[in-house]
């Protein structure tokens, strides 16, 4: 199978390197402020006719590549609320040709109705992060953050919320480049309750720079939510049912005159998804020898709100100030039944036990921050500041009931627990960029961050009395205080088909956690320093290698340190570690970029290096019961090979895949056991696009996990499939879509574990196929499609789906 895969891809990727034509370049400019124009239209157009040849979009910097054969054009370059801008002569041989700053003025007029001729590409590849404008994907229609996060390249999602990127659950997950209260306390919760409606695009960063936070060893994602730039007033609503019962809704509105820009963002979401599952183990306990099989049957549910406000204040074309509010709160509910079911070996009946948990969940977040920036005279010179408060509040209160018997069930125990969490943090931070010369820039910044989190975790049982007593093992208090102050120096510069660029941060990590009851503190303090490099060689316009290296750190989070996690599964007890240390990685990367006409491919190769490496660990203690909890390990070794490709077939029909192969070798012991494994697998996923003019969109997309190795066990191959449709009506004012999600009904987590005294296999899933259609109108936007409906005179091209 993985030969099968690699075969298909790299076929395709050397294909596509065939295409050599010549090129034309160059920047847009706002002719205002001097700010690039990203997603700005660009259209090539025979002479004579003046027909669409052909045509793309500028990158987040403004910057445009196209490739086309040679010969004489006119090029047009157009975006909305701007006036056109023509050149009628550009002559395009076989050498690259830059026809350097290109200024677009204001339009003075209001257009009565606009035309659209572009629209955002789904996927844009650049050599240091990759983008994904997740609101073209038709698969993610009334999808959720966490949902959307599954459905892009090399990332996964497991049933438990974690995200992980080339296999390494080691990834730092921001919000419009900061940490966000949005995405929960322990940094992935929150993202089944944010509405997918809300996201404009995810950035994912594999070998991040100085820039960034090191936090994060296989690298980061950036979750950018929607901020409209269009003057006037313009926005969407959207709403969405689905089944499973899934009903949600958004307002995106946006307000924007030359000093002042307002923002609001609203969703509203109410789910009830189901999840079952099943699993088998064989216990071999010194004194017992037994089988158990366990079937579980879960729903998690429940209603949630965001809220994001913000105004952009523009004093002058120098200095803007952005004040932004973000408010979520979620009233949700999670039903789990677990019925065990006791074996000897000879598989005679031992006895049957049902253990039912009814937790309410409920959560407060808000989030303030001022943002604020000072640009100068002197081109790529600014300056950018940034305060940002954030508290978090959330309770989770559970009923329980075990029932036990041979033939029929009796109620035998009552428990309940109650978890109660209080978060506050503050970030600070501030950057300078300063050009040096007319290639070079410098650029240094500091960021401070200050997080407290408390942790109030009670268990009680039911006595023969009816009285309610502490189980004192289960009960404590945990403090968690985290102080965190990174300065860091860049700079970059080019020298002919070369770019360079070199870098260092420092952190300064003060960590305390501190059992209340137990009277336990652990302290870690430690500075360390983490470089960066990068060396990139532009052979032809839109053809570069790039190597790269950064070190990272992977810091144990609140929940990998918090000893008290869960008490569903009375059986399999999860739980952190107060002991674990930071793992570090170092990681290199060389790459292969090429655009063209017809789309663009990466080919990359990877290696990370990993000491003190993380890993849950299970073990069997003699009462039977599991317990998995977090270890550090020795070292791990990743070797990895990425292909991305993404092309237009025809004018209809686009395709984009993935492929990721890697090997992970893992040594290390714990609990006196040599836990080891030697890991080779893969994972990929294609999507297709057709566009049928005037009709519909629709989009089919899949996706392949091979099984892995780990430590203890195994994690079995699993596949899903979506299926997308879109039509646009009302004249282009609103869209109808319909999206099938789990088309095979195939998306099942499977392993095997197995250690001293027990084997275990597993298998479960959240939900099951459903369907979604969603209704979205936009307000003083049009949506249309460059290649369907070409270029007219006049025409003003967009950004998004202006």
């Amino acid at each position: 199978m993985i030969r099968t895969y690699t075969l298909v891809f790299f076929f395709m990727g050397f294909t596509l390197l065939a295409f050599g034509q010549g090129q034309v370049s160059g920047l847009v400019l706002d002719t205002d402020t001097g700010n690039p124009l990203e997603y700005a239209t660009i259209s090539l157009l025979q002479k004579g006719d003046s027909s669409l040849v052909t045509g793309g979009l500028t990158d987040t910097n403004g910057n445009f590549n196209i490739e086309v054969n040679p010969g004489n054009y006119m090029l047009r370059i157009q975006y909305v609320s701007f006036e056109t801008e023509t050149i009628s002569d550009v002559q395009i041989g076989e050498e690259p040709k830059n026809l350097g700053e290109i200024s677009l003025k204001p339009s003075t007029s209001t257009l009565s109705e606009v035309v659209v001729a572009g629209k955002k590409e789904q996927t844009i590849l650049e050599l240091d992060k990759r983008i994904f404008n997740v609101s073209e994907d038709l698969s993610n229609t009334g999808r959720n953050a966490a949902d959307i996060l599954d459905n892009l390249p090399s990332v996964t999602v497991d049933v438990e919320g974690s995200v992980s990127l080339r296999g390494s659950s080691n990834v730092r997950i921001l919000v419009d480049g900061k940490p966000s209260g949005l995405i929960g306390i322990g940094d992935t919760g929150g993202l089944q309750n944010l509405s997918g409606d809300m996201i404009e695009r995810v950035e994912v960063v594999t070998n991040p720079s100085a820039r960034y936070d090191a936090e994060g060893s296989a690298g980061i994602i950036n979750i950018v939510l929607k901020k409209q730039k269009k003057s006037g007033l313009n926005g969407s609503f959207t709403a969405n049912a689905g089944h499973p019962t899934e009903l949600g809704g958004a307002v995106n509105l946006n307000y924007r005159q030359k000093w002042m820009n307002l923002f609001v963002n609203y969703g509203v979401r109410y789910r009830n998804r189901p999840g079952n599952g099943k699993g088998y183990q064989l216990f071999t306990l010194p004194d017992t020898t037994y089988i158990t099989r366990r079937s579980q049957e879960r729903t998690r549910g429940g209603l949630s709100n965001n809220i994001r406000v913000g105004t952009d204040f523009i004093f002058n074309e120098f200095n803007t100030l952005t004040a932004s509010f973000n408010y979520r709160i979620s009233d949700g509910t999670n039903t789990s039944e677990i019925l065990y079911r006791d074996f000897t070996l000879d598989n005679d009946f031992l006895q049957r036990t049902l253990r039912t948990d009814n937790e309410e969940e409920d959560e407060e977040n808000q989030e303030y921050e001022l943002f604020y920036k000072r640009t100068f005279e002197q081109k790529g010179r600014e300056l950018s500041a940034t305060a940002q408060y954030r508290k978090s509040d959330e309770i989770e209160a559970s009923d329980i009931v075990e029932s036990a018997g041979i033939e029929t069930l009796t109620p035998s125990l009552l428990q309940r627990s109650n978890n109660n969490e209080h978060e506050e943090q503050w970030l600070i931070q501030a950057d300078y960029v300063h050009p040096v010369s007319d290639q070079g820039k410098f650029e240094t910044g500091y960021r401070g961050t200050l997080r407290q989190i408390d942790n109030k975790y009670l268990v009680e049982e039911q006595n023969e009395t009816g009285i309610w007593q502490p189980l004192a093992e289960f009960n404590n208090s945990f403090e968690y205080d985290e102080n965190i102050h990174a300065a860091y120096a860049i700079y970059g510069s080019k020298a002919g088909k070369w770019s360079y660029m070199g870098g260092l941060r420092m952190e300064a990590t003060d960590i305390t956690t501190n059992l209340i009851e137990t009277s336990e503190r652990n302290d870690k303090n430690y500075i360390n320093f983490f470089p960066s490099a990068f060396l990139t060689y532009t052979y032809t316009q839109g053809k570069s290698i790039q190597g790269s290296y950064s070190r990272r750190i992977n810091r144990p989070n609140f929940w990998s340190l918090n000893p008290f996690f869960s008490f569903s599964d009375a059986r399999n007890i999860r739980s952190g570690n107060p002991d674990l240390d930071p793992e570090f990685t170092d990681s290199y990367e060389l790459g292969y970029l090429q655009n063209f006409t017809k789309g663009n491919i990466y080919l990359g190769g990877y290696y990370r290096h990993t000491t003190g490496v993380i890993q849950n660990i299970s073990r069997v203690e003699d009462d039977g019961i599991t317990y998995n909890l977090p270890e550090n390990l020795s070292t791990q070794n990743s070797f990895g090979l990425e292909f991305n490709t993404l092309v237009d077939l025809l004018s209809w029909w686009k395709i984009n895949g993935n492929l990721n192969i890697y090997r992970a070798i893992t040594k290390g012991e714990a609990y006196g056991l040599v836990l080891q494994s030697d890991a080779y697998t893969l994972s990929s996923r294609l999507t297709s696009k057709w566009n049928i003019p005037n009709i519909f969109d629709v989009q089919l997309s899949g996706f392949f996990r091979a099984p892995e190795k780990t430590p203890q066990g195994r994690r079995k191959a699993f596949y899903g499939v979506d299926l997308g449709a879109t039509r646009d009506i009302l004249k282009n004012k609103a869209t109808l879509a319909l999206n099938v999600r789990d088309l095979l009904n195939s998306r099942k987590f499977r392993g095997e574990t197995f250690g001293e005294y027990f084997y275990q296999e597993d298998e479960f899933r959240w939900g099951v196929r459903q369907v979604t259609v969603s209704f979205t109108y936009r307000l003083n936007q049009l949506k249309g499609r460059q290649r369907d409906e070409g270029f007219k005179e006049g025409d003003q091209g967009g950004e998004g789906e202006f």
